[in-house]
């Protein structure tokens, strides 16, 4: 789960990372009055997306008077934002963070990741801030510093200061960096985070390091763990779909292609979008319906993945270890029962009760596509959807 800017600002707050003084607003007129609080004759507007590159999207700007302020706004508020993160479909603004601006002498990217290599926390540090870590890894690759934090230990002191003294640090400023990385790294390791990025960091002019933007993401599946971050979900800048699924306890992930599919197990999804692309179609979208593939967990599924208007087909494939066939064949027969499917469905099911889940799907009289192996299905899938639109039958998606 993402989170806006403010609230990662205020999160890495608490945590003793020193953050500029700003303020949310909903509104060009209490971004305004929110200036007039923060005081000083320089503000930074910054429009609350969860995506980057929000600077050159016109998304951040600097502005001295609050009328200036409040016709910054008055174009933001209701836009789409387009950043090379959210596609060509952007994100709205919403809501806005108005923030003191700091005079700003020197700026470094840091960076807290998940290294499943390592199976360690990695920290990520440059002396060249400002720039995405893709960029900065392929244009200065000798400027990214990286450590390994040892779990059993945690961060400790010395490799802060090694951090600090290969980033260039004054030696005035290593003891606030070792209270920026290790606030930093407790927030990370307390909240379940899955990334902490601080881009900039910033030295000021005044000698003070300072979190000039933050990022934080969430592991979904610790959320419980943490009611105080799953109510920051800001369900206006997910896509719908994966909106909707969450709600429903599925994992879910929208993609581009006109197939759907409903798997159970994250591998089997994974798998069952490879051989559909290898059959020469694609996939619309990663739905895994978890171990529990009730009826009615089922049809909630053909509900979510009918949404998505670019599907033309259904692929429903179903390895049953926990899991029963004949409990996932129901949910097939109750769905298509009750929800308005026209477009070709293609079943496969194995494991346990099988030849129950088959007789449910022959008994029902409904005109469901049975395969017994994974490449069969995808292939009657690709080829029921191509057949349909060769004999001009009118899908959802070019109605």
């Amino acid at each position: 789960m993402d989170i806006h800017e403010y609230q990662a600002k205020e999160i890495l707050s608490g945590f003793g990372v020193a953050v500029p003084d700003g303020a949310l607003a909903y509104s060009p007129e209490q971004a305004a009055y929110r200036a007039r609080e923060l005081g000083g004759d320089r503000w930074v507007v910054k429009a609350q997306v969860h995506a980057g590159g929000r600077g050159k999207a016109g998304g951040v700007k600097v502005c001295t008077s609050d009328i200036e302020i409040n016709d910054v706004c008055e174009d933001l508020f209701g836009m789409k934002l387009v950043t090379h993160q959210t596609g060509p479909e952007g994100k709205g603004v919403y809501r806005v963070y108005v923030e003191a601006a700091v005079p700003i002498a020197r700026e470094i990217y840091l960076g807290f990741v998940l290294d499943r290599t390592t199976q360690r926390v990695m920290i990520v540090a440059s002396a060249e801030g400002g720039m995405e870590i893709e960029d900065i890894s392929a244009e200065r690759p000798d400027s990214i510093v990286r450590a390994v934090v040892e779990p059993a230990v945690g961060l400790r002191e010395f490799q802060c200061r090694q951090i600090a003294f290969k980033l260039g640090i004054d030696a005035a400023l290593v003891q606030p960096m070792v209270r920026t990385l290790q606030g930093a790294y407790r927030a990370f390791t307390e909240l379940d985070a899955t990334m902490v990025e601080i881009n900039p960091l910033v030295i000021t002019e005044d000698n003070r390091i300072i979190a000039l933007d933050a990022k934080m993401t969430f592991d979904g599946n610790a959320l419980f763990r943490h009611p105080q971050i799953a109510e920051l979900r800001d369900k206006s800048q997910e896509d719908p779909r994966e909106s909707r699924a969450a709600d429903r306890g599925l994992s879910y992930v929208g993609l581009d292609g006109n197939i759907g599919c409903i798997v159970n197990g994250a591998g089997l999804a994974m798998a069952t979008m490879d051989t559909i692309k290898l059959a020469g179609g694609e996939p619309a979208n990663f739905l895994d319906i978890g171990g529990g593939a009730t009826p009615e967990r089922v049809a909630k599924a053909f509900r979510l993945v009918l949404s998505d208007r670019n599907v033309q087909a259904i692929l429903v494939n179903i390895f049953a270890g926990i899991n029963r066939c004949d409990w996932v064949a129901e949910g097939v027969v109750q769905a298509l029962r009750e929800v308005d499917v026209d477009v070709p469905v293609v079943v496969r099911l194995a494991g346990t009760n099988v030849e129950e889940g088959q007789k449910i799907l022959a008994k029902s009289g409904l005109p469901i596509i049975r395969a017994k192996t994974l490449n069969e299905a995808a292939e009657r899938a690709v080829g029921a959807w191509r057949n349909d639109l060769s004999q001009g039958v009118r899908m959802r998606a070019v109605s």
